[in-house]
């Protein structure tokens, strides 16, 4: 049986080196507050004059902190100072545990990812005092439409959402990933 590519939702992100660690973390939670389904206490966060919602989980907020810290370091290192911008990506997988349906399988279960979300991080270094000003208000623009894109999405496509089939806390794995196009096996090989 051939298996279907998970739908993907890509978030532009854009930010100065003082947020940018603060706006991919309430990225990343505004994310998990809709597709993180253990029972949780819903908390906020405000962020350039924004609330946005906060998972109050010790464990997920320390991957999403570890991923975000990682991400900031591979941009720092790989940052051209003649240049004004910075890219990055982390990405977001959701999985589903099925069974596996081969004869001769040595595990009982696979996962499948069924959604995953990608956020194209622009790291912007403003020189002047009016470059900061045009930057923040670009940062606050960015993130209140990022903040609706993911909701609109979120309750508009829940079709491909699979059922809860174990009455484990968390459902469905996820992973917070650094540069996921990097990853494949072509780079492992020195192809790409």
């Amino acid at each position: 049986m051939e298996q279907r590519r998970p739908p993907e939702y890509i978030l532009e992100v854009f930010a100065d080196p003082t947020c940018v660690k603060d706006i991919v973390k309430g990225i990343l939670h505004t994310i998990f507050f809709h597709r993180f389904f253990p029972s949780i206490r819903p908390r906020t966060h405000d962020l350039l004059d924004l609330t946005l919602p906060y998972v109050d989980d010790v464990e997920l907020e320390t991957l999403i902190d570890q991923r975000t810290t990682a991400l900031i370091r591979q941009i720092d290192t790989t940052s051209n100072h003649s240049s004004n911008s910075v890219r990055g990506q982390i990405a977001v997988q959701f999985f589903e545990k099925r069974r596996r349906k081969a004869w001769f399988s040595t595990k009982a279960e696979e996962e499948v990812c069924w959604e995953l979300w990608t956020l194209d991080v622009t790291l912007a270094t403003p020189r002047t005092e009016s470059e900061r000003v045009k930057v923040r208000k670009a940062m606050e623009t960015m993130l209140h439409r990022t903040a609706l894109k993911i909701v609109t999405i979120v309750t508009r496509n829940t079709d491909h959402i699979p059922p809860i089939t174990t009455s484990e806390a968390n459902p469905f794995p996820y992973q917070i990933i650094i540069n996921p196009r990097g990853e494949g096996w072509g780079t492992r090989i020195g192809i790409f």
